[in-house]
């Protein structure tokens, strides 16, 4: 099968075509380990489409399954970062570095708090994903979570109990917390303060979260915090 003239190897692996790929591996075996323009090969392509299938392939035919692309980000955290759920067992299952984090200290976990992925969330956290895993400006994926609303992910990572810290701080000195109360999620600022998020803890412009939290919010975050 010809290849369409502007369709690139990492094209035909995006879409998932085993078959055609195949057929230039026959032809070519160093095309398994081609970077494009943004230093991706075949399996950063192959997990953002989602075929795990293809992963597995390139795999067992030697690509590094860790390989990192210009801005660090291996194919786990692609995967993690679109929604894949299968590629992401099929990584893990082969050994990818759960805790791998790109050039912006983006991980995997990160992307899947952000994103609202639970499923994915949950089956990092099986695979001894660090909870508090923090990027360059300090978020972590409570952080992540807890700024966007995404409530399910949050119970989530909240439900890891101790091994959470839940006022970690970010580079501004700004807890999970404080960002729920700039926005005024309510849901997201009580299910922290319900888990043990401190009221009085100050960001580096000595703010603390009620000093961001609506009238309402605050006086039912002072009731939570008192039960």
């Amino acid at each position: 099968m010809a290849l369409h003239p502007k369709e690139t190897i990492h094209d035909i692996a995006f879409k998932g075509d085993i078959y055609t790929l195949k057929l230039k591996f026959e032809q070519d075996n160093k095309l398994l380990t081609q970077k494009d323009d943004n230093d991706r090969t075949l399996i950063h392509w192959a997990a953002l489409g989602g075929h795990e299938e293809l992963v597995k392939l390139l795999s067992d035919l030697g690509t590094p399954i860790d390989s990192k692309d210009d801005i660090g980000s291996t194919p786990l955290i692609l995967a993690s970062s679109a929604g894949k759920e299968q590629v992401v067992h099929t990584l893990l299952a082969l050994g990818a570095q759960v805790n791998s984090q790109n050039h912006e200290g983006h991980s995997a976990l990160q992307y899947a708090a952000s994103k609202g992925w639970l499923n994915i969330v949950r089956v990092l956290l099986s695979s001894h994903a660090d909870v508090n895993i923090a990027d360059k400006r300090g978020a972590t994926p409570l952080h992540r979570a807890a700024s966007v609303g995404n409530t399910d992910v949050l119970k989530e990572l909240l439900a890891c109990g101790n091994q959470i810290v839940v006022d970690c701080k970010d580079a501004y000195g700004n807890t999970p917390l404080h960002l729920c109360c700039q926005d005024d999620r309510v849901e997201e600022a009580g299910l922290l303060v319900q888990h043990g998020a401190r009221l009085t803890t100050k960001n580096r412009e000595e703010k603390t979260p009620l000093d961001y939290a609506a009238p309402s919010l605050a006086r039912q975050l002072q009731n939570w915090a008192e039960q």
